[in-house]
């Protein structure tokens, strides 16, 4: 069914871009990955922009989803903010950071209606809004280049302040714009001109702003170059480039023996405040290069490349509170041989697990398995489940997402590896206690189907219940619960409503034993009682004959206490 166009800008043409824009993105991901040689060519600039734009539109489902059925929908407000904080929480590499920049730059004018009458935002709105991205962007990148994204961006602002209409002709006139921008890329940055190729970032940008084009419009665009159409006729040109590599027919290849760049790539999320940011810009601009800083209001997120990584870790530290933080190695061969390292051999299975905590990712690190940081408000998207998979290098491995609301994110990133020709088993774990269950069976010499027999049976005979403070009155399976309670869920649902922490644990923990059980797991967060495990351990000692307990310290896992009764 074709899509209703749309003239003006509301909360439902910003989710319908979003998912416009990411399905553009998932089409062309691998094409723009091959196109990927500044400013390192790793291959990996059209996943970033998927993942960043995954996490913006997930973000954005979520804002709709918190209104329910028959509740209206959220504000335009509402929407760009989600979108941009997504963005800006997810972003991934180089071109993903400024991607969440430009996202932010165009929320930070449609999501203020200070002054402003009750009409709708329009096409004048939109084109103020594309300019403040472009601007916002630019100013986001310590060194600014031209024939990257930011010219693509610029382009496409210039495009539409010159285009008067409603929203679907201003989008069409930025996307043009952006289309002649990124034709023009080779010839602004000697890098690409060399390997016949347009600017990987740019051909992002352009597909999704393609995609606003289509949300407005309902009608799909044309194509941007497909990587060295615009330079040499649709034939890549194949010679041996000095660190940037070559495009072949067979894709993308990389030799750094003359290059001198740096080795690693740093991204983490920072709390702190613009003063501080200020001083962490000018310490990372003297340690590496590649550096953009986006966010505002106390959180940013910060990408650098550097032959130090722990030098721009301290400087994070020292500006505010560091998290999330990625430091991945380009691994582009030998900077004194030219030789690129052997591929690493595939090992034949492997577990990859979603965890709620840092203690836990370490449990489960040590146990083999290859682990996915879930934290508090921040689940990982397929896309990050999915590098995870690739991550693990393995021909067959076993998921577990630990998570009933990550079902279908887990099933999405599976689908997608098996897609790749890996084979994936999900077991449906719901909690990282079953997760620790299943993985304390797991056997490689087994064969595969009876391995994840046997892990899904360990998972199903674990009951899993946590222990969390209630953050607001509602209702519950349990009765009313007020703000600041303390809430024993068993199997998802709701059983003990308390006002002491280790009272109500040891509620929850009776009644799950009262069916019986062999083994207890308790796994503590850093924000439980210190006393609450010890507590736990004696009550099952004196009053469970046979029973067993083990604890574990789960850091900072959003929830007091997990407990698992296998």
């Amino acid at each position: 069914m074709a899509q209703v166009p749309q003239t003006f800008l509301d909360a439902l043409a910003v989710r319908t871009w979003c998912g416009l824009a990411l399905a553009a993105l998932g089409r062309e991901r691998e094409e723009i990955d091959a196109i990927n040689v500044y400013p390192v060519a790793d291959g990996d600039t059209g996943t970033n922009l998927y993942l960043t734009l995954e996490s913006a539109a997930t973000a954005v489902e979520a804002v709709f989803a918190g209104y329910g059925t028959g509740a209206g929908e959220p504000s335009l407000a509402d929407a760009v903010r989600a979108m941009a904080h997504g963005a800006l929480i997810g972003a991934r590499g180089n071109s993903g950071t400024i991607l969440a920049q430009l996202l932010r730059g165009m929320s930070q004018v449609l999501a203020d209606d200070t002054g402003r009458a009750a009409s709708p935002f329009g096409g004048t709105e939109l084109r103020v809004a594309l300019r403040r991205a472009a601007d916002s962007a630019r100013q986001a990148v310590a060194h600014p280049v031209e024939g990257t994204v930011l010219t693509v961006a610029s382009a496409a602002a210039e495009a539409a302040e010159a285009t008067e209409g409603d929203c679907g002709t201003v989008a069409r006139a930025a996307y043009e714009g952006a289309l002649a921008a990124l034709a023009a890329t080779p010839g602004q940055l000697a890098v690409l001109g060399r390997a016949g190729v347009v600017d990987a970032g740019g051909r992002g940008l352009v597909a999704v702003l393609g995609a606003l084009v289509e949300a407005f419009t309902g009608e799909a665009v044309r194509e941007a170059p497909r990587g060295s159409e615009a330079v040499s006729g649709g034939h890549a040109r194949v010679e041996h480039l000095t660190g940037a590599g070559a495009v072949t027919d067979a894709g993308l290849c990389t030799d750094r023996a003359e290059a001198d760049g740096p080795a690693y790539e740093v991204i983490y999320l920072l709390e702190a405040d613009d003063a501080a940011v200020a001083r962490l810009r000018t310490r990372l601009d003297a340690l590496g290069d590649s550096l953009v800083v986006v966010g505002g209001d106390g959180l940013w997120n910060v990408h650098v490349h550097v032959d130090d990584a722990g030098a721009a870790v301290e400087a994070g530290v020292e500006a505010g509170r560091p998290y999330r933080i990625r430091i991945s190695h380009f691994g582009l061969g030998d900077v004194h041989t030219g030789r690129g390292r052997p591929p690493r051999e595939r090992v034949q299975r492997a577990v990859v697990a979603v965890v709620p905590g840092e203690g836990l990712a370490g449990l489960y690190t040590e146990a083999g398995a290859t682990t996915v940081l879930a934290r508090p408000g921040e689940p990982p998207a397929s896309g990050e489940l999915v590098q995870a998979v690739r991550r693990a290098h393995a021909r067959e491995v076993v998921l577990l997402p630990n998570d009933a609301e990550l079902r279908h994110t887990a099933a999405a990133a599976a689908e997608q590896a098996r897609a790749e020709g890996i084979r994936v088993a999900l077991i449906p774990t719901r909690s990282a206690v079953q997760g620790i269950a299943a993985l304390a069976v797991h056997e490689q010499e087994r064969r595969f189907d009876e391995d994840v027999v046997q892990m899904t049976a360990a998972a199903g005979a674990t009951r899993y219940a946590e222990v969390v403070v209630a953050e607001h009155q509602s209702w519950t399976t349990a009765g009313i619960c007020q703000a600041g309670d303390v809430l024993g869920l068993i199997d998802g649902d709701v059983a003990v409503i308390g006002p002491d922490v280790t009272a109500t644990a040891a509620t929850v923990l009776d009644r799950m034993l009262q069916a019986g059980g062999e083994l207890v797991t308790l796994v503590v967060g850093d924000e439980a009682p210190e006393t609450i495990a010890e507590h736990l351990q004696a009550r099952v000692r004196e009053s469970y004959l046979a029973v067993d307990t083990t604890v574990y310290r789960g850091g900072r896992q959003g929830t007091l206490l997990l407990i698992g009764v296998e």
